[in-house]
């Protein structure tokens, strides 16, 4: 998108997510869920009106086109508020399996699936973290899929299913080749989600919150699932090789929306240390120990801000391959950039840092998984290290 018209779309973005998504954020604290979706259905509609739908996605497929350094500045304005990816259809899981669809999948699976998808007719969810398995090796996941005649038979549990809740399907990573090269063992298919033998076991409460539809992270099963052969996507054992695909540009838009919070979680420190009375003539911004949070957690902040950006650069002018090392980096540099951040934020606020009243619990209590989903810290740190070393043998 040329330059001019890319400002001006950014600032139509930032426009709605200050003035019409952000005032719905107690709907979604205080769980009113039945007032919230109508409302975020309305939001949703004015967008796709305005032609600021699915940035993510080219516009063969009713998206933006946007470059990824585009789509980070994009995610990092919609990141502010946790309503801000949904309203604007470029949400975790479904931005990443329409963008694996539209890379991977046949005609049946593109036409049923990824436009209904794009166009935010329903939703899907991603199932392949199991709870008896390491998440952080995904080679020993156990979950099966056998093609018997013409279809695939699907048994296996999965947690951390993302949107699950009211989803329309789910794209399951499941073993298809059990003698095959670790890496060239599970593939992808596709399961709507009224198939027999799939169940949603339950919505996970996490730090206390089980959440709904959209918002919440469940566990299902497989039991003799049975699907059509042809809603496998892409070919037989390349699972993994889509999952990288697809979690490249992922990272992107994760770690510039982990910035668009932390930008919030600052404003909102700021503000609150400045107007807190400590005694009749002392703010909490008067403290030293307050100033010095401040000033590392905005150089956290435009730190990792600028490690992105130059991520993104070389992924646009080089591809993903150049920026290997980079895309290791900002996920877990910006992880913990933002755990600081939602940390300081919480620790000046003090009691009403821990309320629903603000927007900063809910933030700590959803995002401190930054550091765990799309691998763990420690994986990406020695990858990235091993990498490294081997330059200098």
């Amino acid at each position: 998108m040329p330059t001019e018209k890319f400002s001006e779309t950014l600032q139509a973005i930032n426009t709605i997510i200050k003035h019409e998504i952000i005032p719905l954020e107690p709907l979604l604290l205080t769980h009113q869920w039945d007032s919230l979706f109508p409302a975020l259905d309305q939001i949703r509609a004015t967008i796709k009106a305005q032609g600021l739908w699915a940035p993510n996605l080219p516009e063969s497929v009713g998206g933006l086109s946007l470059t990824v350094t585009q789509l980070g500045e994009i995610s990092e304005v919609t990141g502010q508020s946790p309503l801000g990816h949904y309203c604007f259809g470029c949400q975790a899981p479904d931005a990443g399996n329409a963008e694996l669809l539209h890379l991977y999948a046949n005609d049946f699976i593109k036409k049923n699936y990824l436009l209904p998808l794009a166009k935010g007719d329903f939703r899907s969810c991603f199932a392949m973290t199991e709870p008896h398995t390491a998440g952080s090796n995904p080679t020993l996941l156990d979950t099966t899929a056998k093609l018997v005649g013409d279809h695939w038979v699907i048994n296996g549990r999965k947690w951390f299913t993302t949107a699950a809740d009211g989803a329309n399907f789910t794209i399951v990573m499941a073993v298809t080749e059990p003698d095959a090269p670790k890496h060239a063992r599970a593939s992808m298919i596709i399961v709507p989600l009224d198939t027999p033998g799939y169940k949603n076991l339950r919505n996970i409460s996490v730090m206390g919150q089980e959440g709904s539809g959209y918002y919440s992270h469940s566990e299902v099963e497989f039991i003799d699932c049975k699907v059509p052969a042809n809603h496998l996507i892409g070919d037989r054992g390349q699972g993994f090789k889509m999952a990288q695909q697809r979690l490249g540009p992922g990272r992107i838009q994760h770690c510039m929306r982990w910035i668009g919070i932390a930008n919030r979680c600052f404003k909102l420190m700021c503000q609150h240390v400045n107007q807190r009375q400590i005694t009749q003539h002392a703010t909490l911004a008067d403290q030293a120990i307050v100033q010095a949070k401040v000033a590392e957690s905005y150089a956290a902040m435009n730190a990792s801000r600028c490690l992105v950006m130059e991520t993104a650069k070389i992924i646009d002018e080089q591809g993903f391959a150049a920026a290997k090392h980079h895309i290791s980096m900002i996920k877990f540099e910006c992880a913990n950039m933002l755990q600081l951040l939602m940390d300081n934020t919480l620790q000046t606020m003090g009691a009403l840092g821990m309320t629903d009243d603000t927007i900063v619990s809910f933030f700590y209590r959803e995002e401190r998984a930054a550091r765990i989903y799309d691998g763990p810290d420690e994986v990406h740190k020695i990858s990235l290290a091993k990498s490294l070393l081997k330059q200098y043998k």
